[in-house]
This record gives structure tokens, C-alpha cells and sequence, in this order.
């Protein structure tokens, strides 16, 4: 290691720019409900998510057991829709891996390119269940055995970040106590997303070890089966009663967060003893489009869909609580990788969608 890393302020490459992101005021919402309502600024990490995080994480334990050496000829072989491989990616390349990433096809098509740019293998796959061995996991896992066969030099690390309980370990071991320090500890409730599961288990367990009272919350695109399954215990998408699906996974303009099946990470949530999560709110993708049209017009903050749902929700647990309490959310992303599809107001016009900000936050 480089002896200038030592020097107070700077940072160790681009791994030790991962993390101890700012808390901002979202102020627009603020100002609004009388609540604080602060947002965990993730884009903000080098590789422009809370992936980052993980990714990080993942591989650096990885190597702790032996499972990767670097500069070797091992690879790292994840299935994603986008923001978890383009960490993988980063760190890989910064680390001496190779990267093979498995994504739907339906993803917006910059975070395939992105992948490219960062030096990765991108294998793009046609939606499907995840029972279905073509499902973008499945052919990730597949993958890695192909190319550790026969090898033993030669090594394929499947990241598995759904279900690696470590991915919901590297969010209560860094991103957890990041809040409860910014925010001294005077938080009332958590708002967040669920894909994997890990950011919304990790920051949960370990915001209710150190504050009595918070409350945990799931903000929960439309299609996902989750939010239902932690209001009324049943895994159910009203969509679903339609028959109208346009894809297998969640019916959603929402890239990254959703899901009809419980993941390791967020199962750990629903413990024999109680659920740690206090409710959940399910958003559509109407509201999740105007609030990132609101937050640009009002804050001039350029967010992805996940993060809007997060806001969308975090707005509702404001009116529920009333003013003087504080809500935390996450930023998990930024709206550059949503170009092609939440920012594009031709596609947004295919579905029926608002493109402009609402006149004002009644509309939510």
C-alpha cells in the first residue's frame, strides 16, 4: 500500500472513497410536512450507488476465505438489474478481477453500457421467474461453475446477493451506524426499498439495536407481492389480479427494487419473535415519477426510481407521524442510470405516465 494513503484526508483508491456519504435535507418535503426528512445521499459514492457498499464488502470477504486472489485470472460472476454489477465492476477492476454480469434485457441499456466501460463481460437476458434456469441469477451462478471447471487456478465467485446474508451485513456494519452518528441518534423511522433486501435488513437491525421507538417501514413499487406480505402476511400483488403484466419479475417502470419471492436478507426481517418491519407502503409508479419530477423542480435533485418510491414513502410516514419528528430514507441512486427509461418522457407517454411535476405534494 501506497505510505500517502496514511496521510490524514486522503483516501486509499477508490475503494476508500465507499462510504460516509453525507445526510441531506431534503427540503421541499421538509418544509411541507414540518417533519425532518433527510435523505442518505448513496449516489454519491464512487461507483454512483449504495452498491458500492456491498460490492465492496462481498469481495473483501471473499478474499478473507480464500475464495478470490486477485491478479490471479479469477472473475466475479453477479446477476443484477445494473447497480450492484457496475460496483462489482468498479471494485473489480480496481482490485485485479475479471467481471461477468448477468442482467435482464429490459434494464435500462446505459447501465449495460456503463458495465462495458467499466470493463466487464455483460450478458443481457430475457426476463423471467425465478424458478426459470434462463433467470438472470441462475445463468450468473451457472456461469461462475462453467468457468471454475476443471480449473483449479482458475476461479468463478458467484456474489449470490440476494441471498449472501454479508450483503445485509455490510449495511448494518458501515450504513446502520452512519445515520445513528448524523443523526445523533434522534430518528423516529426508516424508509426504504427492498430488491435484495440487504440495505433495508442491515440499516433496520442495527437503527433498532440503538433507538427505542423507530420505526422500520417497506416502500414497495407496484407489482412487488412484499408490501403485502408484511400489512396482511400474504405474498400479493393487486396487480397481478389484472392479468395485464407486462414483464415476470415486477410489473414496473422501478429498476432495482420489488420482488413476488422473499430473499435470505429480507426474510431475516421476519423473525419467529416479531417483525421487525412496522408497515409498508406500496407506490405506484405515477406517484414514483412525479415525486422525482417534484424533488428536480423543487430541490434540484436529479434522483432514480427506487429513490423516489423511498421519498414517496417518506412523505406519507411525515403526514402519518405529524410535524417535529425525523425521517431517514436513502438516495440510493441517481437518475443518470434511469435516462432511457424513468427519464424518458416517451416511454413514461406508452404507459400513461405524468412527465411534469404536480402542481403541488396533494397530488401524492
Amino acid at each position: 500500500m501506497d505510505n500517502r494513503a496514511h496521510v490524514a484526508g486522503i483516501a486509499d483508491g477508490v475503494a476508500g472513497l465507499i462510504g460516509n456519504t453525507p445526510l441531506m435535507r431534503i427540503n421541499s418535503l421538509s418544509e411541507a410536512t414540518g417533519c425532518e426528512i433527510l435523505g442518505k445521499a448513496e449516489f454519491l459514492n464512487p461507483g454512483g450507488s449504495s452498491k458500492d457498499r456491498v460490492a465492496l464488502f462481498l469481495v473483501e470477504q471473499a478474499e478473507a476465505a480464500g475464495q478470490l486472489k486477485p491478479h490471479t485470472g479469477n472473475s466475479i460472476f453477479e446477476g443484477t438489474s445494473g447497480s450492484t454489477g457496475i460496483s462489482l465492476a468498479m471494485v473489480a477492476r480496481a482490485k485485479g478481477y475479471d467481471c461477468h454480469i448477468v442482467m435482464p434485457n429490459d434494464q435500462a441499456i446505459e447501465k449495460a453500457q456503463l458495465l462495458e466501460r467499466y470493463g466487464a463481460t455483460v450478458e443481457r437476458v430475457p426476463p423471467c421467474s425465478i424458478v426459470d434456469e434462463g433467470h438472470f441469477v441462475n445463468v450468473a451462478r451457472r456461469r461462475a461453475a462453467e468457468f471454475g471447471a476443471g480449473n483449479d487456478k482458475q476461479r468463478g465467485y458467484f456474489v449470490d446477493q440476494f441471498e449472501n446474508p454479508r450483503n445485509a451485513e455490510a449495511h448494518f456494519r458501515t450504513t446502520g451506524p452512519e445515520i445513528l452518528q448524523q443523526t445523533n441518534g434522534r430518528i423516529d423511522a426508516f424508509v426504504h426499498g427492498s430488491g435484495t433486501g440487504g440495505t433495508i435488513a442491515g440499516v433496520t437491525r442495527y437503527l433498532k439495536k440503538h433507538v427505542s421507538g423507530l420505526r422500520s417501514i417497506l416502500a414497495d413499487p407496484q407489482g412487488s407481492g412484499l408490501a403485502n406480505k408484511i400489512n396482511h402476511g400474504v405474498m400479493f400483488a393487486t396487480t397481478e389480479r389484472e392479468g395485464t403484466r407486462r414483464r415476470q419479475q415486477v410489473d414496473s417502470l422501478v429498476e432495482g427494487v420489488g420482488l413476488n419471492r422473499l430473499t435470505r436478507n429480507f426474510a431475516s426481517l421476519l423473525r419467529t419473535d416479531g417483525c421487525l418491519l412496522d408497515g409498508a407502503e406500496s407506490v405506484s409508479d405515477a406517484d414514483a415519477v412525479r415525486m422525482s419530477r417534484w424533488l428536480m423542480a423543487h430541490d434540484g435533485l436529479f434522483i432514480g426510481s427506487s429513490s423516489a418510491i423511498n421519498c414517496v414513502a417518506a412523505l406519507r410516514m411525515a403526514r402519518q407521524l405529524g410535524p417535529g419528528h425525523t425521517i431517514v430514507t436513502v438516495l440510493a441512486d441517481s437518475g443518470q442510470r434511469h435516462l432511457t427509461r424513468f427519464w424518458c418522457d416517451s416511454v413514461l407517454a406508452t404507459r400513461g405516465l405524468p412527465t411534469v411535476a404536480p402542481a403541488s405534494l396533494d397530488a401524492f
